[in-house]
């Protein structure tokens, strides 16, 4: 055998052993990504199903309190038909007739305000509050407007008087205050025209 086909023969050897190691290394490494890939989507899916259920116990908090904080607004806006009444109650014993009314009277409408009171008082620690609107800048958001009325007290735009008493419950309306809103100072009424023949202010004599 000659030199030269000697030499082509050991060639063709080194390229067939270097194509076998290719392959083999090949075989070695693509399994290994394979489950690289499977463990980078499975660590995906795990955070993503994380992500959600910290969402939803959030969620599922949230609906919690708020369950608490407002779960009573139905109770609590028949609550405040009974306020009402007790003040109107109230309302229409004036002080003079308190004062000169008899023992039993006096003493039944110092029960009806204890009871006023009470019921207040009550509903405060469940988180109803009223709201405090004269003297405030109208806020359609807790402030119903029924009327515009002039006021030298209050500026235009500001509760002048309160017709019914608005309450929340925690951050959220639960009653609009029914208000009459200032619409400012009313214009004075135009002086009167001087009289035909006399200079404004001058008092005319009308003797001989």
């Amino acid at each position: 055998m000659s030199d030269k086909k000697q030499a082509e023969e050991n060639q063709q050897d080194e390229a067939g052993q270097a194509s076998s190691n290719s392959e083999e290394t090949s075989d070695n490494t693509d399994p290994l990504v394979a489950m690289q890939a499977e463990l980078d989507a499975a660590r995906d899916r795990t955070l993503r199903i994380a992500a959600e259920l910290e969402n939803l116990r959030k969620r599922s908090e949230r609906d919690i309190a708020d369950a608490r904080r407002y779960g009573m607004s139905r109770f609590a806006e028949d609550m405040l038909i009974v306020a009402d009444n007790l003040a109107r109650a109230l309302d229409n014993v004036p002080e003079e007739a308190r004062k000169e009314a008899s023992q039993r009277m006096a003493q039944l409408v110092e029960g009806v305000d204890m009871t006023k009171k009470s019921l207040h008082s009550a509903l405060e620690r469940h988180g109803v509050k009223q709201i405090n609107a004269k003297g405030e800048k109208f806020d359609h958001n807790i402030h119903q407007a029924v009327a515009q009325i002039p006021s030298s007290e209050f500026p235009a735009g500001v509760v002048a008087e309160v017709i019914q008493p608005g309450y929340v419950i925690g951050d959220r309306t639960l009653r609009a205050a029914m208000v009459a809103v200032s619409t400012g100072a009313s214009s004075p009424a135009p002086a009167p025209a001087p009289e035909p023949g006399s200079a404004p202010g001058a008092n005319v004599d009308t003797k001989a």
